[in-house]
This record gives C-alpha cells, structure tokens and sequence, in this order.
C-alpha cells in the first residue's frame, strides 16, 4: 500500500516537472520568435525609406528636367509672340494706308456721281427741249407722234405680220390638232359600240277590241283607276290595235307598260287587280333600276358612290337625249373619258366618274326645279361625292368655267358620244331651227355679205366685203365670231368657222 502510493506521488511529481518544463521551452521558443520577427520588421523599414529615398531623388531629378524644358518652351512661345506681334501691327498699318486710300478713291468717285448726275440732267433737259421744239414743228403731241408710227408700221408690213401669224399658227395648229386626233382616234378606236338609236317606246300594241273596252271599264272605271295607280295618261282612240301610254316621267310610263301588259296577259282587268299589278310592276322597275346602276358603276370601274347615287343612276336607263340612252351614253362616255385621261396623265378616276354622272340630273329633272346640270350637283353634294368629281361634270355644256384638266376631258367625252354618227336623233324642225340660228347669228357682224351652214351645221362658211374688212381683222373676226357661237348656241360636237375675204378687180375695155 505504501510503495503505491509512493509511485504515484512520485509519478505525479513528475507530470508537474515535465509540464512546467513545457511551459518553459514554450515560452523560450515565443520569446525567440518575437525576437526574430522584430529584427525583420527593423530590416524591412530600414529597406523601405532607403527604397522611398530613391524614388524621392529620381522624382526630385525628373521635375527639375521637366521645369528646365517647360522654361525653354516658354522663351520660344514668347518669342513667336513677339515675332507675331511685330507682323500684325505692320498689317495694321498696311491696313489704315489702304483705308486711307479707300476714303480718297470714294470721295474721287461722289465727286464723279456729282458731276454725272449734272450731265444726265443737262441731257434729259436737253431731249425735253428736242422733243418740245419736234411737238411745235410738227404740230404732234409724243403719244400722237408714236401712234402715228404705229400706224404706218402696220400697214406697211401688215402682209408680213399676218403672214407669220398665219405660220406659226398654222404650224402650231396643226400639231395640236395631230396630237389631239391621235389621242380621240385612239379612244374612239377602242371603245366599239352599238351606234343604234334607242327609244323607249310607250305604244302597247293590244290583240282585240274587247281588250280595249276591258281597259276602259264600265263608264271608264278602269281607265280612271289605272291613271290614278300609275300616274300616267291613257290615251285610246280610234287607232286599231294600240293604246298610248303618254307622262312626262320615264319611269312612270315603263311601270303604266308593265303593268298593262301583265293586265292584258291576265285578262282581270278590274280596279282592285290594277292596283296590285301596277304596285307589282313598280317593284320590278325599281329593281331594274337598282340592277342597271349597279351595272353601270361596276361597268366603268367605280366603286365608292353612295347606294343612292347608284340608284339614281340607274333611273337614266329609261330617259332617252335625241334618241340616245341617257345611261348608256354615261357608260360610253366614262369609258371613253378614261382613255383620253391615260393618254393625257389625269386622273382616270375622276375623269371617268365625272362622265358617268354627268347627265344624274335628267334622272330627276321634271320633279326639281333648275337645269339637269345644278340638279346633279345638288344631288352629288348632297349624298358626299367627292367634290372633284362636282368639279369633273359640271362644265360640260359651258355652264361653269373648266377648272380642271377633267372637266375638259368630260365635256370632250360628251361631245364624242353624243356627236358621233347614228348616236341621236333629231326632228327637222329642230335641225332647221339650228341651221337658221347660226346662220342668223354670222349675218349680224359688219362686213358679213352673206354666209352658209353646211355639213349639217357643222361648219358656217362667211363671206365678208374686202373692202370693210382688210386680211387682219378678218382672222380676228373669224375669232369672234367662234367665240360668240360658244357663248349663244348649243350643239353637239364643234362647228368650224370658214371666213372668207376674196378681192375681186373689175375693169371695162371699151
């Protein structure tokens, strides 16, 4: 028990030994290292202000190089100042010895203006006194003196004159004219259609005369009837087979045939059946009119026209001009309008929805008050049509200036269509009337002798007296005369004006 518990005392004492002498070598090795870091540390920024030192002086030697050069710049600068000083203040004075001279020169030259002005004053004084000494001698005022001049230099190279009018005129003429043939030639080369005259017959031809005293009903009950449901006259006379459906509305009368045909076919002709038939025979124009502008507008190619634009177009399906179907002479027309437009770089579609409507007002004419022209534009500005459109078809019978190159080619168009072989027709009376007019009209101006309408009143032909009228005033008056019968008369087409001066010498041998 006694040695165990010695070995452990000793055992322990031995554990205290070697862990102090451990703490002892542990603190021993910490001093050295302290040591040894604190002598680096010295070593260090020993290195670090010497290296510091060096940068300092290798700075310190590079700003005194850099100051030296930045001296040596300066003294060159200063002197390029001076050098550049000394050449402006000689340019100075070179510039006030010019001004100098410049001052001089400009009073030389108001001396010289001075003295040109008194000279110029003397002269036009001069001419004065000339031109009044010439007024005194001959008696003539300046503007006598001049007119006289005038005067003598016409007459005497009046030949001259007119000859070289005539020239460039005819040289002038006759390209416009080439050009302008070329263009309608092509257009009417292009455009073939029926030249067939059209009219809307209102003759209903009836199989016997029990059909007719059927129509007139008893004590004319069915006349009446039928005059009051379609608005129109009846007219039965003597005339075997037919009966004479007479309004002033086109489209009336093809709804009174209409339905009289569908009361002849149906044999019960009585006051109620009339009603129906004629309510169903203005349903089925109506829709023929619906159909007939809708064709039309989609014929020539136009397709922003208020529906009731269209509908109004296709009532001139049934109104005839001389013979000629109103609607269809607006089809031909647009076509043709449209050709010359390409040919001429216009507006085709303008120009040819001008031509389309140009006649819209004869649809409705007998109902408005005013002519076919103020009636279609009221009725164009009315329902939106674009107002060049207004501008197109209203000058198509002179009415309205042409203020667009469309609205020539409209009325061009017209005067083709309309004018062209077979398209109308027209009563003698009318002709004669016409003939008679123009050449009533010739006959009033001075110097006309006598005058002649030929080619069916497509030409007048003038002969004047030589002796009232010289070669001059007669190319004038030929002038005034075509200007005046655009002004009064209306034709279709053109009319040319052949005037006439022919100097006949007559002498006697005896």
């Amino acid at each position: 028990m006694s040695i165990t518990l010695t070995t452990i005392l000793l055992g322990a004492g031995a554990l205290l030994l070697g862990v102090l002498m451990g703490y002892y070598l542990r603190v021993i090795v910490a001093l050295g290292r302290k040591r040894s870091i604190e002598i680096d540390i010295k070593q260090m920024m020993v290195g670090a202000k010497e290296e510091a030192q060096k940068v300092i002086n290798e700075a310190k030697e590079k700003s005194e190089k850099k100051l030296a050069e930045l001296k040596e710049d300066e003294k060159k600068k200063e002197q390029e100042f001076k050098e550049t000083e000394k050449r402006l203040i000689k340019k100075d004075e070179l510039l006030d010895a010019r001004q100098s001279e410049i001052d001089k020169e400009v009073e030389n030259i108001k001396i010289k203006v001075e003295e040109i002005k008194r000279i110029q004053e003397k002269v036009v004084k001069i001419e004065e006194e000339k031109r009044d000494e010439l007024a005194r001698v001959a008696k003539l005022t300046e503007q006598e003196a001049k007119d006289e001049l005038m005067k003598d230099v016409e007459k005497k190279y009046e030949e001259d004159i007119l000859v070289k009018i005539q020239k460039l005129e005819t040289t002038n003429e006759e390209k416009l004219e080439n050009r302008a043939k070329e263009i309608l030639v092509t257009s009417i080369q292009r455009l073939a259609t029926s030249t067939a005259s059209d009219l809307m017959t209102t003759t209903i031809t009836i199989p016997n005369n029990e059909i007719k005293g059927k129509i007139i009903g008893k004590e004319g009950r069915n006349i009446r009837a039928f005059e009051r449901a379609a608005g129109v006259e009846l007219i039965v006379d003597d005339t075997p087979g037919s009966i004479v459906i007479s309004s002033f509305d086109p489209v009336r009368r093809q709804v009174a045939r209409v339905a009289l045909e569908n009361l002849i076919l149906d044999g019960r002709i009585q006051p109620a059946k009339i009603e129906e038939l004629v309510e169903k025979a203005r349903e089925e124009i109506n829709k023929i009119i619906k159909e007939k502008g809708e064709q039309a507008v989609y014929e020539c190619g136009i397709f922003n026209f208020d529906p009731r634009i269209v509908a109004i177009i296709g009532r001139l399906y049934f109104r005839t001009s001389y013979g000629q179907n109103v609607l269809q002479h607006s089809i031909e027309m647009a076509h043709i309008a449209g050709m010359i437009a390409e040919e001429l770089g216009a507006d085709v579609a303008i120009a040819k929805a001008g031509a389309l409507v140009h006649d819209i007002g004869k649809a409705l004419d007998h109902e408005v008050q005013g002519t076919h022209v103020e009636i279609g534009v009221r009725i164009l500005q009315k329902f939106g049509a674009d107002e060049r459109i207004v501008t197109a078809m209203k000058s198509h019978h002179g009415d309205y200036p042409y203020e667009t190159i469309e609205a020539v080619i409209v009325q061009t168009a017209d005067a083709i269509s309309g004018g062209r072989p077979g398209a109308r027709r027209d009563s003698v009376e009318n002709y004669l009337k016409r003939l008679q007019e123009l050449e009533a009209l010739v006959n009033n101006f001075p110097a006309v002798e006598k005058s002649y309408a030929l080619q069916a009143g497509r030409e007048i032909r003038i002969f004047v007296t030589p002796e009232k009228i010289s070669d001059a005033e007669a190319k004038l008056m030929a002038r005034d005369i075509a200007m005046k019968i655009e002004q009064e008369l209306k034709y279709p087409g053109e009319i040319k004006v052949t005037l006439i001066r022919e100097t006949r010498v007559i002498e006697y041998a005896r």
